[in-house]
């Protein structure tokens, strides 16, 4: 960790109010000080190298020191370094960025409204698919649907869609508009003997009958990532978005699809949906579409409810939405700039290449007595952890295993994080074999000397 003494770790606790972590802790605790980044490495202000297996936080696609990035924010800065979207207005980086955004998507993604976070973007969706209901004089049809661990980000919206626990607790939240519906983890929720097959099938009639007893009258849309993320890397079953996507037609629910994390290559496809045979009514973006080195997101949406919205300024005179800094002429260079590296370089195909070798290392990991599962797709992974692998028992909250690991990681130089009962894993999109080793090497120690820290109870 940084060193206590100094200036920056005194004024940073002094000071600043850090998000996802312990704040009462922090005054002795302190803050790790990262300096500096250099491709998949970054370094801390004790000259400490960490290789970032995380890509900070499901973002860094490109790593931390892309150069052609840095010089399309200088000669914007340079150019025009601000300017807005309101009142007609427009810039050229914000409309080729949209353009260039459109022409990758899929199918049917015409239009984007920008913002600065997935967690706004998805904020955003929310309040047009209530306005698109209203413009469709069905005033009722405003409940969404999200799932138990789906993450969809922190503000009250979008915080609400979240299935988690902790961002709820004490901060009045969920909204009451929000339902949620099963996690699609087979490993997690699964029946005794019940297959992969008939566990989406229940989850599927969990999710038509809750459509029913609301009534499909009161029921707008429902909102899943592709994989989710911060809820633990969970991979959707065979046949699940198949079975989610028809009976969303059948009742006529949009479907939003959160591709923050999966956006742009992470899947080993340019976006989750591609992975997944997933056709979204609205699509929300951010982290990889700039690879995190501009904050800047999008909500991208169909010619049927950007029709709607047109109709609404028919009716009020102007769409009253929107954010000082969205499509930020400098965000927006940088992110278009970003799309061109992922299609030059072919990082899709990158990740294509490198991806089993990741997961053929990571599956190694298997045998371990503290893993129960090895799962993901592309670069995106995540090594569960059990004190009882033929049970499937997580260690209990408070023993605090996968912190103690991901601090046990940093020691030997790589930087993962442990959300859930999981540790998670997304390195850069840039990663070599080489890097993969690294981060697997390192997080192997780590987990044998949590085994030997905690135990953990083995099969006969």
């Amino acid at each position: 960790m940084s060193n206590p003494k100094s200036a920056n770790w005194q004024k940073d606790v002094a000071h600043v109010v850090h998000p996802y972590s312990n704040l009462d802790a922090h005054d002795t605790r302190g803050p790790l000080v990262i300096t500096r980044g250099d491709g998949c490495y970054v370094e801390d202000e004790n000259g400490n190298r960490y290789l970032e297996g995380m890509s900070g936080l499901w973002c860094a696609s490109l790593g931390f020191s892309e150069k052609r990035l840095v010089e399309a924010a200088t000669k914007q800065l340079n150019t025009l370094p601000y300017y807005h979207l309101f009142n007609h207005r427009s810039h050229p980086p914000g409309i080729e960025l949209a353009e260039a955004l459109t022409a990758i998507a899929p199918e049917g993604l015409n239009h984007v409204l920008f913002a600065n976070s997935g967690s706004e973007a998805n904020d955003a969706a929310i309040k047009l698919v209530w306005y698109y209901n209203n413009l469709l004089g069905r005033p009722k049809k405003k409940k969404i649907i999200s799932r138990l661990y789906g993450y969809h980000g922190v503000t009250v919206a979008s915080g609400s869609l979240t299935g988690l626990v902790h961002v709820h607790r004490d901060f009045d939240l969920p909204l009451p508009q929000v339902k949620h519906t099963d996690c699609p983890s087979y490993y997690h929720f699964s029946k005794p003997g019940e297959s992969e097959e008939q566990f989406t099938e229940r989850l599927a009639n969990n999710l038509e009958q809750m459509i029913i007893e609301e009534g499909p009258e009161t029921v707008a849309a429902f909102i899943a990532e592709p994989i989710s993320g911060s809820g633990g890397v969970i991979v959707p079953p065979k046949g699940y978005f198949e079975r989610v996507q028809a009976i969303l037609k059948k009742y006529d629910v949009l479907f939003i699809v959160d591709e923050v994390i999966c956006g742009f290559g992470r899947t080993g496809q340019m976006f989750g949906s591609d992975s997944f045979g997933l056709k979204p009514d609205m699509m929300t973006v951010a982290k990889g579409l700039s690879g995190a080195y501009q904050p800047i997101s999008g909500l991208l949406l169909t010619d049927a409810i950007h029709d709607a919205l047109k109709a609404g300024s028919r009716k009020h005179g102007a769409f009253a939405h929107g954010l000082t800094y969205a499509a930020h002429p400098v965000a927006a260079a940088v992110a278009l700039e970003t799309i061109k590296i992922y299609q030059e370089r072919k990082v899709v195909e990158h990740v294509q290449s490198v991806a089993p070798y990741f997961f053929e290392r990571l599956n190694k990991l298997s045998v371990h007595p503290l893993v129960g599962e090895v799962r993901g797709m592309g670069l995106l992974a995540a090594v569960e952890i059990t004190s009882d692998k033929a049970r499937k028992t997580p260690f209990p909250p408070e023993a605090g295993i996968g912190a103690w690991i991901q601090n046990k990681a940093m020691e030997h130089g790589v930087i993962v994080r442990a959300i859930s009962t999981c540790i998670a894993l997304c390195p850069p999109l840039i990663s070599e074999r080489s890097h993969i080793d690294e981060l697997v090497d390192g997080l192997a120690k780590a987990l044998d000397e949590a085994q030997a820290h905690f135990g953990a109870t083995v099969p006969a």
